[in-house]
């Protein structure tokens, strides 16, 4: 249940703070008051759609955020998601949208938790369904009827689908595999001889070690310079530690440093630090000294080691110019290579293999259809009683509704087409839902229809209708109003409405309104001089109307557009019936 929602700096509204409660929670106020923006807040905060229109002018960063009460279903699943519940089973989600020059940015959090789009909409379908009577185009298309008819019959036909969609998927990957090797089989076999010579000719070289060529180039340099690395290193090693010509070498000279900070010492123990140091010099350059004799003692010329380094190096590069460019490519070429050689000789990859595969995957997948129509016969069948039981309140007594379910062309969603019948009147043929019903009559239809999902999905949550009475007065609008209550009985029901009649059994009633406030702007008058000046904005405000008197003028209003004594009496005599019908129920 939305209990709380907070608004800040989105479309017209500054800040704004609104507590819901159970039942019926409805908005009314004149057309564009902003009573949509309200449900795009809502929309927005559970992860919709985003774009510059939504940041109020003047700022540059709009948050939402709403505050919901869930049941054990939803705890179940934040178990799933890792996300931890706040206080008294309180989930907080809230949308920060940021305008950075013609950039758009939003975070999303859940309880304080940095989330994703894909995971608020998911949470999103446990916590609110928004219906409005835009809806009634897309109900007009045989597919979405299709769609509704297997939510309504709920997982088992969910779970259904998922198997008709996997045999599906592999009966057309076993078509295509067939359909390729069959006209593909002497490309195929030309395909075999090229792979066969690469295959040889990469077995041939050996390759296992991406770093081969760098380490062969290193040793060639090596091998190629074995009388300059012995000069080099015989220097090196005079220099660092034993001198023929009788100078003192390195270590020498550190070692004299030695002796005099020794004696310096004894006089004064500042000197230890750097005593320590000149130790440490003198143990780093006597054992580099013999490093680098030992190392020149083992340098020797190899010539035939150098020409078999040489050729290798020459056979790696025609190698990775071939296949490459680099060694590591070559090697991840033939890898594929391998793989693509064993499928094309893979004797189970005969033709008479893949037909029988192709006809088994085909069969499984008539079976997976035929038990996914048998399902959707029987959620039709339950749907037809349950949407005329739903309709006949809602002063269409005599409707008739049958879901059709008719063969299809095999697709991924199995092999039926799914078509909506209705006859709103007596004697009228039954003809498709979309050539039938009147605006009027598709409001109901939408709306009697949530009902069956509603009682469907036996599950408690917010239900948000947008207008779904629009097109109808009277006895209709009566209609529908008692049916939003009866909602209200065991879902949470947020309604924009212009019906009074519906205004009138609302528990919790909001006006929505524009208003035009002052606010203080910079204005430039003069080159480097700016005022603070009052600037005339408008904004949407939202008052509860929580007594007797407001929600009688809000009625009148909505009934007469003034507040004359003939709508407030009428508007009055709406509220009493209004009470009367909810003491009726108890």
């Amino acid at each position: 249940m939305l209990s709380l929602l907070q608004i800040k700096n989105f479309a017209l509204v500054d800040q704004l703070t609104l507590k819901f409660g159970q039942g019926l929670n409805v908005l009314t106020g004149e057309t564009g008051a902003g009573k949509s923006i309200i449900l795009d807040a809502i929309d927005i905060v559970l992860g919709g759609k985003v774009n510059h229109r939504f940041i109020r002018q003047g700022t540059s960063q709009a948050s939402i955020e709403a505050t919901f009460l869930v049941d054990s279903s939803l705890i179940k699943w934040l178990e799933q998601q890792q996300l931890e519940l706040l206080e008294e089973g309180t989930l907080i989600c809230h949308r920060e949208l940021t305008l950075t020059g013609e950039s758009l940015r939003s975070r999303c959090r859940i309880n304080g938790v940095l989330v994703n789009l894909q995971l608020m909409a998911q949470l999103r379908e446990y916590l609110v369904e928004i219906t409005a009577q835009g809806q009634t185009v897309q109900l007009m298309d045989s597919t979405r009827q299709r769609e509704l008819l297997d939510l309504y019959g709920g997982s088992e036909i969910l779970q259904q689908k998922k198997v008709v969609e996997l045999a599906y998927e592999q009966w057309k990957l076993t078509e295509k595999t067939l359909e390729k090797r069959r006209k593909s089989d002497q490309e195929r076999l030309q395909r075999l001889d090229i792979l066969e010579y690469q295959r040889q000719e990469l077995q041939e070289v050996q390759l296992s070690d991406s770093d081969e060529l760098e380490q062969l180039q290193q040793e060639g340099e090596r091998l190629s310079h074995v009388v300059e690395l012995q000069q080099l290193s015989y220097q090196t090693y005079q220099v660092l530690y034993q001198n023929d010509r009788g100078e003192p070498a390195i270590a020498d000279r550190l070692a004299d440093a030695e002796n005099l900070l020794t004696d310096m010492a004894e006089y004064d123990n500042k000197i230890e630090s750097i005593l320590e140091m000149v130790k440490s010099a003198l143990t780093q350059v006597v054992e580099a000294g013999q490093e680098i004799n030992h190392y020149g003692d083992a340098l020797e010329a190899d010539p035939e080691r150098l020409t078999e380094v040489e050729e290798r190096i020459n056979l790696l590069k025609r190698i990775c110019r071939k296949y490459g460019p680099s060694l590591q490519e070559v090697i991840n070429y033939y890898d594929k290579l391998q793989v693509e050689f064993a499928e094309l000789t893979n004797s189970e990859q005969s033709i008479e293999k893949l037909e029988k595969d192709y006809k088994i995957a085909q069969e499984k997948f008539d079976l997976a259809c035929q038990e996914l129509t048998k399902l959707r016969q029987k959620a039709a069948s339950q749907l037809d009683k349950q949407l005329v039981k739903e309709l006949k309140p809602l002063a269409m007594e005599k409707v008739i509704f049958v879901c059709q379910i008719s063969p299809s062309n095999p697709n991924i969603t199995g092999k039926d087409q799914v078509i909506f019948y209705f006859s709103p009147n007596p004697g009228e043929k039954i003809q498709p839902l979309s050539s039938t019903a009147s605006g009027g009559e598709m409001s109901r239809f939408l709306l009697a229809l949530k009902a069956c999902f509603a009682q469907a999905e036996k599950s408690s949550g917010t239900l948000i209708f947008d207008e779904i009475d629009a097109g109808v007065s009277g006895k209709v609008a009566q209609a529908i109003a008692n049916k939003l209550h009866h909602l209200s009985e065991t879902y949470q029901v947020l309604c924009v409405t212009h019906q009074p009649l519906v205004a009138a059994l609302a528990d919790n009633h909001f006006r929505v309104e524009k208003q035009m406030i002052e606010e203080s702007a910079q204005v430039k008058v003069e080159e480097n001089r700016q005022l603070n000046l009052p600037e005339i904005r408008t904004v949407v405000r939202v008052q509860e109307l929580d007594n007797l008197q407001t929600r009688r003028e809000e009625l009148a209003q909505l009934t007469g557009g003034h507040s004359a004594d003939d709508a407030i009496e009428f508007a009055q005599s709406l509220l009493v019936k209004a009470e009367a019908y909810r003491l009726g129920k108890k």
